[in-house]
């Protein structure tokens, strides 16, 4: 059956970022029809700008709640009546997390035990939560956290008793053009002369906004409970996005930053054991599942990867040239971009 948001109440949390104005602009587009569309996140001038987009005048189920993840009471007021919640609030920067360690622990991990809590307490149907490809073998604090909050929901399937809820996780790479990311970063840097890189072996997986929202939707159209969704996506080099936005800058080696890996991981080679390889995803079974692992298989028409496979950003497959880098910075970033020389 395909999934149909129509008539469901929906809050997004981190609602304000960038995943979450392209999941509603895209929900809006998709299911006219949605009942209520709660955007949950702590920043009044955040909510205010995106109010501008999207208003209540013309977005009747829109809503706005200033609330924090870390505050377990408030988010569960705003889980009265809602069916599924998307989890996009995070601490994000490297840098950051490792400097205000307990910062992100609360936001990141104490967060997401209040979001379990507030699930199972207020009837809701569908959680899908987002994570990243640090939380896999994780050497700097941000990927820690998110780890333990991957953790966090898959175990939550083992909680729910006999209410109907699922609980799942979707992982993905870096977001071409989203705030604080390379693409913006040196398009800004490119009128100086010379772009900053940290290693020119560096690699990163890329997707863009619209192909992580189409993961949600395929988790809560897919999920039974506990998975971890991986797209299949490609890399690309960081010297190639330098030589894409501007080909007679100087590239200048500034090392690699505190907890920066040189190639990211989605999926390592101890996951291999409980991955599952589809069309267009890898999903990462729970090592306890309360459903069987056959029965997932025969009804994604899936197979167990290899022992010992790992999907990792320096050995994909599948890589985008400058070209294709330019392509997709004019789609998804900058519709007038070209290469200044």
């Amino acid at each position: 059956m395909a999934l149909d948001l129509n008539h469901k109440s929906i809050l997004v949390t981190g609602g304000t970022g960038s995943f979450g104005k392209k999941f509603v602009e895209m929900v809006y587009a998709r299911f006219p029809d949605v009942k209520r569309l709660v955007i949950y996140s702590r920043d009044e001038l955040k909510q205010f700008e995106m109010a501008q987009t999207f208003p209540h005048e013309k977005y009747k189920s829109i809503r706005y709640f200033i609330g924090d993840v870390r505050d377990g009471d408030r988010f569960k007021r705003a889980c009265e009546g809602i069916d599924i919640i998307v989890h996009a609030a995070a601490m994000k920067q490297v840098p950051a997390a490792e400097y205000n360690p307990m910062e992100c622990i609360k936001t990141n991990i104490l967060g997401a035990e209040n979001i379990v809590n507030a699930a199972l307490d207020c009837g809701v149907k569908e959680v899908v939560a987002l994570s990243t490809d640090k939380a896999a073998a994780p050497i700097n604090l941000y990927g820690a956290t998110k780890l333990c909050s991957d953790k966090l929901f898959v175990a939550a399937n083992n909680m729910k008793g006999k209410r109907d809820i699922r609980f799942s996780v979707v992982r993905y790479g870096n977001v071409i053009g989203s705030r604080g990311s390379v693409v913006p970063f040196f398009l800004k840097k490119r009128h100086e002369g010379v772009l900053p890189i940290t290693h020119p072996q560096m690699t990163r997986f890329n997707i863009s906004l619209e192909e992580g929202v189409e993961l949600v939707f395929h988790a809560l159209e897919h999920h039974w409970g506990g998975e971890i969704f991986v797209p299949k996506i490609p890399s690309y080099v960081i010297t190639d996005i330098a030589e894409a936005i501007a080909p007679d800058c100087e590239q200048e080696i500034v090392g690699i930053r505190p907890g920066e890996k040189l190639h990211e991981e989605m999926i390592t080679e101890t996951d291999s054991l409980n991955t599952v390889e589809l069309d267009k995803y890898y999903v990462i079974l729970p090592s306890t599942p309360t459903w069987s692992t056959e029965d997932f298989l025969k009804a994604h028409e899936g197979k167990m990867v290899e022992i010992g496979f790992k999907y990792n950003s320096g050995t994909n497959s599948e890589w985008l040239s400058v070209d294709q880098l330019r392509e997709q910075i004019r789609q998804h970033v900058d519709p007038n971009f070209s290469v200044v020389s």
